[in-house]
Protein backbone atom coordinates (compact mmCIF):
# COMPACT_ATOMS: atom_id res chain seq x y z
CA UNK A 1 0.00 0.00 0.00
CA UNK A 2 2.96 2.44 0.97
CA UNK A 3 4.59 1.42 -2.56
CA UNK A 4 1.22 2.59 -4.44
CA UNK A 5 0.69 5.80 -2.50
CA UNK A 6 4.07 6.71 -3.02
CA UNK A 7 4.04 5.62 -7.09
CA UNK A 8 0.96 7.41 -7.50
CA UNK A 9 2.64 11.02 -5.88
CA UNK A 10 5.55 10.28 -8.06
CA UNK A 11 3.38 10.33 -11.13
CA UNK A 12 1.29 13.58 -9.70
CA UNK A 13 4.23 15.13 -9.49
CA UNK A 14 6.24 14.33 -12.97
CA UNK A 15 2.84 15.68 -14.44
CA UNK A 16 3.27 18.43 -12.38
CA UNK A 17 6.43 19.62 -12.97
CA UNK A 18 5.47 18.88 -16.71
CA UNK A 19 2.53 21.04 -16.96
CA UNK A 20 4.80 23.72 -15.34
CA UNK A 21 7.65 23.06 -17.52
CA UNK A 22 5.27 23.41 -20.46
CA UNK A 23 3.58 26.69 -19.40
CA UNK A 24 7.09 28.25 -19.03
CA UNK A 25 8.95 27.34 -22.39
CA UNK A 26 5.90 29.37 -23.96
CA UNK A 27 5.69 32.14 -21.86
CA UNK A 28 9.68 32.77 -22.51
CA UNK A 29 9.15 32.05 -26.51
CA UNK A 30 9.99 35.18 -28.53
CA UNK A 31 7.98 36.76 -30.81
CA UNK A 32 8.90 39.64 -33.65
CA UNK A 33 5.87 41.81 -32.96
CA UNK A 34 5.51 45.14 -35.51
CA UNK A 35 3.05 47.76 -36.72
CA UNK A 36 1.72 50.57 -36.94
CA UNK A 37 -0.21 53.22 -34.73
CA UNK A 38 -3.03 55.63 -36.65
CA UNK A 39 -5.95 57.25 -35.93
CA UNK A 40 -9.76 56.31 -36.68
CA UNK A 41 -9.22 58.70 -39.77
CA UNK A 42 -6.38 56.92 -40.77
CA UNK A 43 -3.76 60.07 -39.70
CA UNK A 44 -0.22 58.16 -39.03
CA UNK A 45 0.49 59.26 -35.31
CA UNK A 46 4.25 59.59 -35.00
CA UNK A 47 6.40 58.98 -31.74
CA UNK A 48 3.70 56.88 -29.70
CA UNK A 49 5.46 55.12 -27.14
CA UNK A 50 4.82 51.62 -27.24
CA UNK A 51 5.44 49.85 -23.52
CA UNK A 52 5.67 46.35 -22.58
CA UNK A 53 4.40 46.42 -18.98
CA UNK A 54 5.15 43.12 -18.38
CA UNK A 55 8.76 43.39 -19.18
CA UNK A 56 9.51 46.45 -18.11
CA UNK A 57 10.94 47.60 -21.95
CA UNK A 58 9.57 49.31 -24.51
CA UNK A 59 10.00 51.56 -28.10
CA UNK A 60 9.04 54.72 -29.79
CA UNK A 61 7.51 54.43 -33.40
CA UNK A 62 8.81 57.13 -36.00
CA UNK A 63 7.69 59.60 -37.54
CA UNK A 64 5.17 57.69 -39.81
CA UNK A 65 3.77 55.68 -37.18
CA UNK A 66 6.00 52.19 -37.66
CA UNK A 67 7.33 50.13 -34.61
CA UNK A 68 9.20 46.99 -34.04
CA UNK A 69 9.39 44.92 -30.61
CA UNK A 70 10.17 41.40 -29.81
CA UNK A 71 7.49 40.27 -27.22
CA UNK A 72 6.48 36.75 -25.38
CA UNK A 73 2.55 35.96 -25.68
CA UNK A 74 0.47 37.39 -22.94
CA UNK A 75 2.48 40.61 -22.64
CA UNK A 76 0.73 43.84 -22.13
CA UNK A 77 1.45 46.10 -24.49
CA UNK A 78 1.06 50.47 -23.26
CA UNK A 79 0.24 52.72 -26.16
CA UNK A 80 0.57 56.45 -25.36
CA UNK A 81 1.20 59.50 -27.30
CA UNK A 82 0.49 63.42 -26.21
CA UNK A 83 -2.97 64.46 -27.40
CA UNK A 84 -4.35 60.82 -27.62
CA UNK A 85 -6.08 57.99 -25.02
CA UNK A 86 -4.03 55.49 -24.14
CA UNK A 87 -4.36 51.92 -25.18
CA UNK A 88 -3.50 48.28 -24.28
CA UNK A 89 -2.90 45.28 -25.72
CA UNK A 90 -2.37 41.60 -24.23
CA UNK A 91 -0.32 39.36 -27.04
CA UNK A 92 -2.60 36.33 -27.49
CA UNK A 93 -1.23 33.38 -25.29
CA UNK A 94 -2.14 30.96 -27.71
CA UNK A 95 0.05 32.95 -30.77
CA UNK A 96 1.83 30.41 -32.63
CA UNK A 97 3.68 32.02 -35.22
CA UNK A 98 7.24 33.81 -34.79
CA UNK A 99 6.46 37.18 -35.86
CA UNK A 100 3.09 39.02 -36.42
CA UNK A 101 2.01 42.65 -37.95
CA UNK A 102 -1.06 45.00 -35.24
CA UNK A 103 -2.51 48.13 -36.48
CA UNK A 104 -3.28 50.03 -33.29
CA UNK A 105 -6.25 52.93 -33.45
CA UNK A 106 -5.77 55.61 -31.37
CA UNK A 107 -8.44 58.04 -30.34
CA UNK A 108 -8.18 62.23 -29.50
CA UNK A 109 -8.17 62.97 -25.93
CA UNK A 110 -9.10 66.72 -25.62
CA UNK A 111 -7.29 67.95 -22.64
CA UNK A 112 -9.36 71.02 -20.89
CA UNK A 113 -7.07 73.18 -18.07
CA UNK A 114 -8.59 75.81 -15.83
CA UNK A 115 -8.51 79.20 -17.04
CA UNK A 116 -4.79 80.96 -15.59
CA UNK A 117 -4.97 84.48 -15.19
CA UNK A 118 -1.61 86.23 -14.89
CA UNK A 119 -1.11 89.94 -13.43
CA UNK A 120 1.88 91.86 -13.68
CA UNK A 121 1.22 93.29 -9.55
CA UNK A 122 0.39 90.71 -6.83
CA UNK A 123 -2.48 91.83 -5.57
CA UNK A 124 -5.35 94.08 -6.77
CA UNK A 125 -4.43 96.77 -4.01
CA UNK A 126 -1.23 97.15 -5.31
CA UNK A 127 -2.60 97.50 -9.02
CA UNK A 128 -5.10 99.99 -7.59
CA UNK A 129 -2.83 102.08 -5.63
CA UNK A 130 0.08 102.20 -8.55
CA UNK A 131 -2.77 103.34 -11.41
CA UNK A 132 -4.01 106.01 -9.30
CA UNK A 133 -0.98 107.21 -8.89
CA UNK A 134 0.89 106.48 -12.21
CA UNK A 135 2.34 109.61 -13.90
CA UNK A 136 1.19 109.82 -17.67
CA UNK A 137 4.23 110.60 -19.76
CA UNK A 138 3.33 112.29 -23.58
CA UNK A 139 6.81 111.33 -24.44
CA UNK A 140 5.48 108.53 -26.74
CA UNK A 141 2.92 110.50 -28.18
CA UNK A 142 5.33 113.65 -29.24
CA UNK A 143 7.24 110.95 -30.66
CA UNK A 144 4.31 110.09 -32.66
CA UNK A 145 3.72 113.10 -33.77
CA UNK A 146 7.14 113.90 -35.04
CA UNK A 147 7.24 110.52 -36.84
CA UNK A 148 3.92 111.90 -38.67
CA UNK A 149 5.48 115.47 -39.93
CA UNK A 150 5.48 115.76 -43.52
CA UNK A 151 9.13 116.24 -43.65
CA UNK A 152 9.78 112.56 -41.83
CA UNK A 153 7.23 110.91 -44.00
CA UNK A 154 9.15 112.02 -47.09
CA UNK A 155 12.37 111.18 -45.74
CA UNK A 156 10.37 107.70 -45.15
CA UNK A 157 9.13 107.42 -48.32
CA UNK A 158 12.39 107.24 -50.40
CA UNK A 159 13.73 104.57 -48.47
CA UNK A 160 10.84 102.27 -49.16
CA UNK A 161 11.22 99.86 -51.97
CA UNK A 162 7.86 100.41 -54.28
CA UNK A 163 5.79 97.30 -55.01
CA UNK A 164 4.11 96.34 -57.92
CA UNK A 165 0.80 98.13 -57.61
CA UNK A 166 2.63 101.17 -56.34
CA UNK A 167 4.93 100.44 -59.97
CA UNK A 168 1.89 100.01 -61.96
CA UNK A 169 -0.20 103.10 -60.40
CA UNK A 170 3.22 105.34 -61.44
CA UNK A 171 3.40 103.96 -65.23
CA UNK A 172 -0.31 104.17 -65.72
CA UNK A 173 -0.29 107.62 -64.46
CA UNK A 174 3.09 108.45 -66.81
CA UNK A 175 0.93 106.57 -69.66
CA UNK A 176 -1.92 108.60 -69.04
CA UNK A 177 -0.22 112.31 -68.90
CA UNK A 178 1.68 111.21 -72.30
CA UNK A 179 -1.94 110.63 -73.76
CA UNK A 180 -2.77 113.65 -72.79
CA UNK A 181 -0.39 115.34 -74.18
CA UNK A 182 0.79 113.74 -77.72
CA UNK A 183 0.96 115.32 -80.96
CA UNK A 184 2.15 118.76 -78.73
CA UNK A 185 4.62 120.11 -76.37
CA UNK A 186 4.28 118.80 -73.27
CA UNK A 187 3.17 121.09 -70.19
CA UNK A 188 5.55 123.45 -68.49
CA UNK A 189 4.33 123.85 -64.85
CA UNK A 190 6.86 127.09 -64.74
CA UNK A 191 4.18 128.92 -67.35
CA UNK A 192 1.29 127.52 -64.89
CA UNK A 193 -0.22 130.19 -62.67
CA UNK A 194 -2.20 127.82 -60.44
CA UNK A 195 1.48 125.73 -59.89
CA UNK A 196 2.84 128.56 -58.86
CA UNK A 197 0.46 129.55 -56.44
CA UNK A 198 -0.26 125.91 -55.07
CA UNK A 199 4.17 126.66 -54.37
CA UNK A 200 4.07 129.62 -52.57
CA UNK A 201 1.28 128.40 -50.33
CA UNK A 202 2.97 125.14 -49.58
CA UNK A 203 6.87 127.59 -48.61
CA UNK A 204 6.86 127.18 -45.02
CA UNK A 205 4.27 124.53 -44.12
CA UNK A 206 6.94 121.65 -44.31
CA UNK A 207 5.95 120.69 -47.55
CA UNK A 208 9.17 121.14 -49.50
CA UNK A 209 12.34 121.24 -48.33
CA UNK A 210 14.79 123.71 -49.24
CA UNK A 211 18.91 123.01 -49.35
CA UNK A 212 21.19 125.23 -49.06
Amino acid sequence: MKIQLLFIALLFGGLTFGQSKSVKTDSARYVQMSGIVITDSLYRVPFTTVADLTTNRGVIADYYGYFALVVHPGDTLLFSSLGYKKKQYIVPDTISVESFSLVQIMEYDTIQADPVDVYPWPSKEQFATYFVEMDVDDDDLVRARQRLTPQEMAFVGTLMVSDGASSYSAYRTQFNQEMYTRGQSGQNNLLNPAAWSEFLKGIGTGKYQISQ
